[in-house]
Order: structure tokens, then sequence, then C-alpha cells
């Protein structure tokens, strides 16, 4: 004897009628009749009378049907028991800003899996101008940002290390060199850049002293070569944006400065479990291999 044969059974009692008993547990009639009747034989009497034009319950038919009713009942109440033992699977919105962890992404997600299996992610795209405060409102339960100095509220666990590059027209004066220094680009235009945080445009150096902040500039990282390519100015970048954002029209040329960093940004009094294991699995990657990406 099966609970599921006692679903089928209270099921056919409450329709009297095979076919639709049947639908209401989304089986065809024939493997449905089956059940009823194994359970019958395994009981030693028929629970139900069955003719071409009705189905009724016969006296131990409806001393079964009810007793099938208290035993489901109890078992439903084990079955909600044990969900509410169990840890509740959680979601934790990411924001991303350009390429994210690129190629690592994967080993951050195999490390917090370890100890979180049921934990799932929700994409959002930060940019240049609100990546630290998308995190600080929460917008985003964490960030992956690029990491340029201290920024109050946030801890920040560095992941990646790459050199920087200088995005530059294709027909400009620069796009032969093999290298450049701000020395170099001192006195070039530049692609006007949206309001940054003091931090990130320290690290832009040239590339914000000659740039008025204007919200109308540029915010997203994946839009700075189509701009370099329009506009026929200079900007910076992250040396992997040559494979993430190729354009026949710039080119990609090292750049001597702070190197770009790409790290795992959390709000400094966030306490989950889940958080906690997000910051060691970023520890744990970035301790495995090198931080100098490969270009």
């Amino acid at each position: 004897m099966d609970i599921q044969s006692l679903r089928y059974a209270v099921t056919l009692a409450e329709e009297l009628h095979f076919g639709r008993a049947a639908q209401r547990h989304y089986i065809s009639q024939q493997p449905f009749g089956r059940h009823i009747q194994r359970l019958e034989n395994e009981l030693g009497f028929a629970l139900f009378n069955r003719t071409s034009r009705r189905v009724t319950l016969t006296a131990e038919g409806e001393r079964v049907v009810a007793e099938a009713r208290t035993i489901l009942a109890d078992v439903d109440q084990l079955i909600d028991m044990r969900r509410w033992d169990e840890p509740a699977a959680e979601t934790l919105t990411v924001g991303v800003l350009g390429f994210g962890l690129a190629e690592r992404w994967p080993d951050l997600a195999t490390a917090v899996a370890g100890g979180f299996p049921d934990l799932t992610f929700i994409f959002h795209e930060l940019n240049l101008a609100d990546q630290y405060d998308a995190i600080r409102v929460r917008q985003v339960d964490f960030g992956i940002v690029q990491y340029a100095g201290p920024v109050d509220g946030l801890t920040f666990d560095r992941v990646l290390t790459m050199p920087r590059v200088a995005v530059v027209p294709v027909r400009s004066a620069y796009a032969d060199a093999d290298r450049l220094t701000p020395a170099d680009v001192e006195n070039a235009p530049w692609v006007q850049m949206a309001r940054l945080h003091p931090s990130i445009a320290d690290w832009a150096g040239p590339g914000m002293e000659h740039v008025p902040q204007d919200e109308r500039g540029v915010r997203n990282p994946s839009a700075i070569p189509a701009a370099v390519s329009v506009t026929g100015r200079l900007s910076l970048h992250a040396a992997a944006a040559c494979r993430f954002y190729p354009h026949p029209a710039v080119r990609f040329i090292p750049m001597d400065g702070q190197p770009f960093e790409v790290a795992i940004a959390t709000r400094d009094t966030d306490d989950r479990a889940s958080i906690a294991a997000i910051r060691r699995a970023a520890h744990f990657v970035a301790t495995q291999t090198p931080l100098q990406a490969a270009r």
C-alpha cells in the first residue's frame, strides 16, 4: 500500500468518476484505475461499486477513505514541518560593472556553492557613476566593481589586477605606439565621462583632468570604444577591454599608471552568512591564481 494510491482513492471518492479523478492527478484513466484495483487487492475488499453509469463507495470504502484522509493530513503536516526545517533558498542581486570578473566568475560561483548550493543570483548592471552607491543604498546585495581606493561604508575584496590601456582612434597619432605615458598624451583631447567617484577620477588621471564633470558623459565601460571612435578623443580602460569590447576603429595601447583592479564590494554592516561566503570566495579566487590577468 502506498500513499499515492490512498490519494487516488480519496479523489475518486470526491469525484465518483474515474475520468475526472484521473484528470485531477494529470494521469490517464487506465493507470489511475489500476492503482485503485491494486489497493483493493491489497486490502482484500472492494472500495467502490462500479456500473456502466455510476461509481459509488462501498461501506468498507467509506471507512477506508475516512482513515485515508486522516493519514494523508498527517503526512502533509510532516512534509510541511520538513520544509520549515530546511533553510530557505536565498537570492542575491549582484551588481556588475562592465565585464565583471571576466572568466573568473564561474570560479567564484563554484566556491560559494560549496557552502550555499541553493543560492541564486540576479544580475543588475552597474555603471561608472553609480557602482558604489548602488551597494550602499541596497539596490544590490553586492557588487563587482572597479577598486581605486577606500570608499566609506564598503568593504572591498580585490580579485583581479590588470594593466590599464589607452583607447585611441585607429587613425590617431597614438595608434602605432607600443606603449604610452601620461606625458605622451598630456595635451590630447579626452572623451567626456559622467561624474565619477573621486577615487576613480584619480585613477583616470589625464583622462579626467581635461574633461568637464557632466552627467551627459559616458557612464558604461562598454560604451567607451564607441565614444572614442565617434569623437576622435582618447579614453582609458582595463587591458581586458580589447577582448570584451573590440572595435575596428580603435586601438588599445598599454599605458603607464595605476593598474585596473576588480573587487567584490559589500556593505560594511552586512553580516549575512551568504555575504560572508561571497567574501571568502573572493579571497579564495584571488589567491588561487596570480592576480595579473592575461592581456
